[in-house]
This record gives C-alpha cells, structure tokens and sequence, in this order.
C-alpha cells in the first residue's frame, strides 16, 4: 500500500529535541478517511459514502491523528469540526488526495485500448449538420469504433453525461461544475418570433411579456428522465404547446399557432424572408446560449475519444464561421 512516510529520526531544533520516533508510516486509506469525514461532517455518513463500517473510519481517523500527535477533529458538536492543526493538515492532504485521483485516472487511460464504441449525444441548440460532418470523418476513420449517437433536448444531454452514459456531448454545460471540461464552439442567440398576423397587436420592440400571456407559447420537451426544476423562456401561466424537437417547434411556429424562442442559425431564412418576425424589444429579450463540446473530467477517456477530443478542438472554428451564424 502506498503510504505517506515519516521517517523514525530524532530532529533538533536549537536545543529542543522534536520526537518523533515513534510515529509510524500514515496511509492513503487513513486520508481518506478523514477526507471523507470532514466533507461529509460526520463519521456515519463518511461510511455510508465509502462503503466502510462506522467503526473502521472512526478507527483510521483516530490511528491517524495519533501518528501525527495532532487533534485534528472536534467531536463535541452535531457536525464535527476541524481544529486550527486539522484545517492545515486538511489543506495539504487533499492536494495529495487529488494528485492520487489524477494518477488513477492516467492509469486507467493507459490500460485502455481502442473504444469498441463511443457514446456521442447532440442538444437541441447544436447546428446539426456541421456537427454531423465532423462526425461522419472521423468515424469512417475508425470503423472498428461504433458511434452511438443521440439528440436530447434541454437538460437531457447534461443527465446523460452524467449518469456515464454519454462520452461527449455537444450542448451548454455549467462551466462551474468541476466535473466537466470544455470547449467553446459558438454563441447561440435565442430569438423570440412568431409569424406575421399571429399577434393581435402592432408588433413593435416595445412589446411586453403581459401582452403575451394569454397566447400560446411553443416550448420544448426535456428529454431527461429527472428534468432539473429550471426552465428556460416559459412564461408562468401562459398557455403552451409542447413538442420534442427545434425543427418541429420552427413549424408549429410558421404555421401561426404559436410564439416561442428559437435558435437565430436555424431561422436566418425565414427571418430575412418576413415570414418569420423577431419579437425581441425593450422589454422581451432574447438571450445567447454558448453552445461547447463537453466531457467529464474526473473520468479516464481511451484513445480513440481523446482523438475525437482533439478533432473537435482543432476545428471549432467551423461553429464559429458557419453562414448560419
């Protein structure tokens, strides 16, 4: 087992002797534990996440804190504490604790060989066939790699991704979760339109949200088997149309049975034409999505997805320069 060592050395320090002889070596098992136990605030739930016994955590974290000769824990609390030494101490070992993942995780990409196949998914504000060309290339590359592609709309692909059923998803993405890296691809703008003589007033920039509650709103699906409590553009208490997809919102759209949000690359057309008109104002606004490629990274990734990694990096600019944006 790898181990944290302490050396059995007498250190001087002028003429006061720190002993430490009697110290022996502390494990990873033993900063895990005690890791575990400060995030979690206690010693039972920091056995239920480690599949361990409350007994055995107790133990390590007591076996460490005697090797060190340091109290690191407060235990007269609901929650336990860090004492001063414990948050030091803390500080350094998870620094370690990470470096100890990171190694894992290599290790893992190295044992990998080639992906029999990868799990690709597509969001709802992804331009699809530049996405789709891009993929074809590199998959006719590697025939003995299966694509399993999938389209999921609104918090969908994010629920794939992270039940570890997608290796790579082209969609937006918390760039604040930890859990993930990205690249940036393109901004999206969210238009809000409707067509000519859906409203049953003067379209104009200063329309407001009230004037638009009593008509029926187009809005999308979540594809996600748990959809996060978050919605995008709905306006609370107006009446709605739901469907499954951008392209059948566009035409619910069209067709004047409904208003809603669609993304401008898939409507340049039909808004130079007029048979599509934006009713975005001083008071109704669009907003722009960041549209990214997105995998975890506290997950091992084989070759053939870093290579995917890297064709997608190389060519973001075509996102970016496409005509539809």
């Amino acid at each position: 087992m790898l181990s944290a060592a302490l050396s059995g050395k007498n250190y001087k320090v002028l003429k006061n002797s720190v002993g430490i002889s009697d110290m022996s070596a502390f494990t990873l098992h033993d900063l895990q534990c005690f890791d575990a136990v400060v995030k979690e605030g206690g010693f039972q739930a920091a056995a239920e996440v480690m599949n361990r016994s409350h007994p055995a955590v107790f133990a390590a974290v007591a076996k460490l804190e005697r090797q060190l000769g340091l109290e690191l824990l407060e235990r007269g609390g609901y929650r336990v504490q860090l004492t001063a030494a414990g948050q030091s101490f803390h500080r350094r070992a998870q620094a370690l604790l990470r470096e100890l993942e990171s190694l894992h995780a290599h290790t893992a990409q190295l044992a990998m060989g080639a992906e029999s196949e990868l799990r690709v998914v597509i969001g709802d504000l992804c331009p699809v066939p530049q996405t789709l060309r891009l993929l074809s290339r590199f998959f006719s590359q590697h025939p003995s790699t299966r694509l399993h592609l999938h389209f999921e709309a609104v918090t969908g692909p994010w629920e794939r991704l992270f039940n570890d059923e997608a290796d790579l998803i082209f969609h937006r993405v918390d760039k604040h979760d930890a859990r993930t890296e990205w690249v940036d691809l393109c901004p999206v703008p969210m238009i809000p339109v409707a067509a000519p003589g859906f409203l049953p007033f003067r379209a104009s920039r200063s329309i407001r949200r009230e004037q638009l509650r009593e008509l029926t709103q187009c809005i999308m699906r979540d594809t996600a088997q748990s959809p996060e409590s978050r919605s995008y553009f709905v306006m609370e208490g107006a009446p709605q149309c739901t469907v499954a997809d951008q392209l059948m919102k566009k035409e619910v759209i069209l067709q004047g049975m409904a208003w809603g949000h669609l993304p401008r690359f898939l409507i340049e057309q039909e808004l130079r034409d007029g048979s599509l008109i934006s009713l975005a104002g001083r008071y109704l606004s669009g907003a722009v999505e960041e549209l990214v490629v997105a995998r975890r990274h506290d997950r091992p990734h084989g070759p053939v997805a870093n290579q995917l990694w890297q064709l997608v990096q190389e060519h973001a600019a075509q996102w970016r320069t496409t005509p539809s944006h």
